[in-house]
């Protein structure tokens, strides 16, 4: 949830004629969330939404876990990966999961997908490491960039289109329930308050519509209960001529993230990005380290005794992670005390300030990772706080 927007022409008043130059009725669709008690857009089509052509056997789409990787502290060495599949769902692999939320890669080597997709089971959130393009969904064009979190509401049909020059690698996060904005951030009616780390600013909604009004064979992949359902329509769901409401695709740029800093460190909440059942995401930027005489700018050790943390290390240098390559996860897992690796403490005092960029995910059930995963396992991790 961003906030109340609109593009193109819609009538004055919800579930009210009106009419194409032709004379006839534009299709309207409510796009609802908690069935009508959550957020919702209202959106106007040429043609009816419901006008399918042909439906395709579906096909398993998910990933199985592996409950014999036991618990370890975990690095995941996904930094070399260049291509992960040929196309955008086939690139996209899974690395760990629970009930609440999947998180992996893609790097796909077709840049363009010649198809739709719509995820019926579950909100996406893509983090662009590298590269940049297009978003077309039926709520219009939204421009992408390295460091974008894309929030994609569930049932959302879209399609990428990313540039063909330079690297492609994509962070991919499926959440059970909706990827919002932070409670505590927001007043009683929604809008950011002064304290939050961004602002509405910094949200970039679909700038114009793309309207696709020629007939023919669209096929759109739906996902639902792990399956892809190959559906074929016979005009684009890109025929959408207006919409309202404040459930759309949008854009935030961890390079918009504005850190949070105090005289000594400061606990993880305070980089909280998104919300969501079961888990929160954070993103750690550039930032002034802690200003106290005595201060320790590195991360004192923690026991999760109730959730599971990963981070996922886009750019600089992690002063509290030895051996820790851009684009790799660790995944520190509740039960077992995490923190700095050996020396690291020392060396951070009298540091001034940051560098890094990563995305943080904390969830509150155990993760595992999946079959995808293992090949990327980094063995010796486990035994790396050992002198």
């Amino acid at each position: 949830m961003a906030y109340y927007f609109r593009l193109g022409e819609i009538p004055p008043k919800r579930h009210t004629q009106f009419r194409q130059p032709d004379g006839s009725l534009y299709k309207e669709e409510l796009v609802s969330s908690k069935g009508f008690s959550g957020i919702y857009s209202n959106l106007y089509h040429i043609y009816n939404p419901n006008e399918v052509k042909s439906i395709g056997k579906p096909t398993p789409y998910s990933w199985e876990p592996v409950k014999e990787h036991g618990l370890n502290q975990t690095h995941l060495k996904t930094s070399g990966v260049e291509v992960t599949g040929e196309d955008y769902l086939s690139a996209r692999k899974m690395l760990m999961m629970n009930s609440d939320v999947m998180m992996g890669i893609c790097t796909p080597r077709k840049r363009k997908m010649d198809y739709y997709f719509k995820n019926a089971d579950g909100d996406e959130l893509i983090y662009v490491h590298d590269g940049s393009g297009v978003l077309y969904s039926q709520f219009g064009k939204l421009t992408v960039r390295k460091g974008d979190y894309i929030v994609i509401p569930r049932t959302t049909i879209y399609r990428f289109e990313f540039d063909e020059e330079g690297p492609l690698r994509l962070l991919v996060i499926e959440s059970h329930g909706p990827i919002e904005t932070v409670k505590r951030y927001r007043n009683e009616v929604g809008q950011l308050l002064e304290h939050s780390p961004y602002c509405e600013r910094d949200i970039r909604t679909p700038e114009s519509l793309h309207i696709e009004k020629e007939k023919g064979d669209y096929l759109i992949q739906i996902k639902k209960q792990g399956m892809l359902h190959p559906y074929t329509y016979g005009h684009s769901p890109l025929d959408i001529v207006g919409w309202d409401g404040y459930l759309y695709p949008y854009a935030l740029s961890i390079y918009d993230f504005e850190p949070i800093t105090g005289r000594i460190h400061q606990p993880p909440p305070v980089h909280q990005t998104f919300q969501a059942w079961g888990f929160v995401i954070c993103s750690f930027v550039p930032r002034l380290f802690d200003y106290h005489p005595l201060a320790i700018p590195a991360p004192y050790n923690h026991s999760n005794i109730d959730s599971d943390e990963v981070l996922y290390y886009a750019e600089g240098e992690f002063m509290s992670r030895k051996g820790i390559d851009r684009g790799s996860f660790t995944i520190h897992m509740g039960g077992l005390p995490h923190g700095p690796h050996p020396g690291t403490v020392e060396k951070s005092i009298g540091a001034k300030a940051t560098e890094e960029y990563a995305v943080m995910l904390d969830t509150f059930k155990s993760l595992q990772i999946t079959k995808e995963a293992l090949e990327f396992v980094d063995k010796d991790y486990p035994m790396s706080w050992t002198e």
